[in-house]
């Protein structure tokens, strides 16, 4: 079942990059647009009233919105992963297992993320000992001040 359920999800995710791949593509806003007005023509021919042709217009720029907006975060995103890309190579003591973190499994992601929380839990219980032993030692501070 486990099997069953890793190969739906690989074949999902390589669907779902495929499709933001399409849906970011000027090619593929040109053809929406083309179709938004070959339909936009084609209604004109047909007697509606304001409140259909209104709902059409509407409807035609938000289709046409989707490919824009899929466009400018496809572009966003990449600039991004760049960026990130670029400051976890530049420091050495960074782990490269985050290195394209866009390219993996949303499995991979995960554990990923598991490992980063753990890692922080651990840097949490450092710094609550060190603080406590930080006010400890300000504590016999204090008392040896007051002795003198």
């Amino acid at each position: 079942m486990n099997k069953i359920y890793s190969h739906t999800e690989n074949l999902f995710e390589k669907l779902v990059s495929v499709a933001t791949t399409i849906l970011g593509n000027s090619i593929s806003f040109l053809i929406a647009l083309c179709l938004v007005l070959f339909w936009w023509i084609n209604s004109l021919f047909i007697k509606n009233d304001a409140h259909l042709i209104i709902g059409d217009i509407i409807f035609g720029v938000t289709f046409l919105s989707l490919f824009i907006i899929q466009k400018s975060f496809n572009r966003f995103s990449a600039s991004l992963h760049l960026k990130v890309n670029e400051l976890v190579s530049s420091h050495e003591t960074a782990s490269n297992a985050v290195m394209n973190a866009e390219i993996k499994t949303e499995r991979e992601i995960t554990e990923l993320s598991k490992e980063y929380s753990d890692l922080a839990e651990q840097i949490k219980e450092l710094d609550e000992e060190f603080t406590d032993e930080f006010n400890k030692e300000q504590e016999k501070a204090f008392d040896k001040k007051e002795i003198i």
